[in-house]
């Protein structure tokens, strides 16, 4: 299991949520390419779930190496 207290662990959770985001955002992006609406709001959804985890995350990892 990953050590998410540690600034190592934590800003290594943060890029596993970025990339997370990023995933999405890609799959929106082909979704919209596709002309599939339905389907580019759902993983637009879901990147807005992610990128906001991510910057949690991000914030976390930051604060504990400024500290």
């Amino acid at each position: 299991m990953e050590n998410t207290t540690s600034a190592s662990g934590l800003h290594k959770q943060a890029a596993s949520d970025h990339q997370a985001a990023a995933d999405c955002h890609k799959k929106a992006a082909d979704s919209h390419a596709k002309n599939d609406m339905t389907d580019a709001k759902k993983h637009s959804v879901s990147a807005m779930d992610c990128g906001s985890t991510a910057h949690k995350s991000t914030a976390a990892a930051c604060h504990k190496s400024a500290a």
